[in-house]
């Protein structure tokens, strides 16, 4: 019985300075740097696909087609990107990442998603009630139509073995004309990764 009090004692003892001993180190490391660690879908992931699709996307014929038949640019929103892959991805961050690369890319008009447009109606709406000097208010019925929708999904399939598996991530977008209806871009990217588990790991 002393025995078990004795190890018991110095279990405690050693527990507790190895947690005194536990320090936290942070490294500060450049937003543009690819870092996989888990092997998850992450920031890298969605900045890059969106890049690339999006870039595919505006390359393609609908573009050149629209712009002569209108002679303007096209407006374009992004709908909604639905997840279903088998783990948790922050899907308003890739919706994110596709509204940058369009908007950046200088060749069509974009509009607010429908979430955002609520918020800028009622401030809109709060201008008309008086409180607002006359010449600086946003007069309602001027909003940007739409000629196109983007929307799609993420997807995943993952095969495991013995501490091994292969994720296989796989985005599809389509771009919908919202007066008729018509697909007029579909996309699909794939991202496949191998990661590995050290059975030995703290």
């Amino acid at each position: 019985m002393y025995k078990l009090k004795t190890i018991f004692v110095l279990l405690l003892g050693l527990s507790v300075f190895l947690t005194g001993c536990a320090r936290i180190s942070v490294k500060r490391l450049s937003t543009d740097k690819i870092v996989d660690i888990s092997g998850s879908w992450n920031d890298t992931d969605s900045r890059l696909v969106a890049e690339e699709m999006i870039s595919d996307c505006l390359k393609r014929p609908w573009l050149n087609k629209f712009n002569e038949t209108n002679n303007s640019e096209p407006v374009i929103i992004v709908g909604t990107v639905i997840n279903r892959s088998h783990e948790h991805i922050n899907s308003r961050l890739f919706t994110k990442n596709l509204e940058k690369s369009l908007l950046n890319s200088g060749l069509i008009k974009f509009v607010t998603s429908r979430t955002e447009r609520e918020g800028i109606r009622e401030e809109r709406h709060s201008q008309q009630e008086g409180y607002t000097q006359k010449e600086t208010i946003t007069s309602i019925g001027n909003e940007t139509g739409a000629d196109y929708m983007l929307g799609g999904s993420i997807n995943s399939v993952k095969d495991e073995i013995k501490g091994k598996y292969v994720i296989l991530y796989q985005v599809n977008l389509e771009l919908i004309d919202l007066g008729t209806n018509q697909k007029v871009w579909i996309g699909q990217k794939e991202i496949k990764k191998q990661i590995k588990k050290s059975k030995f790991s703290f």
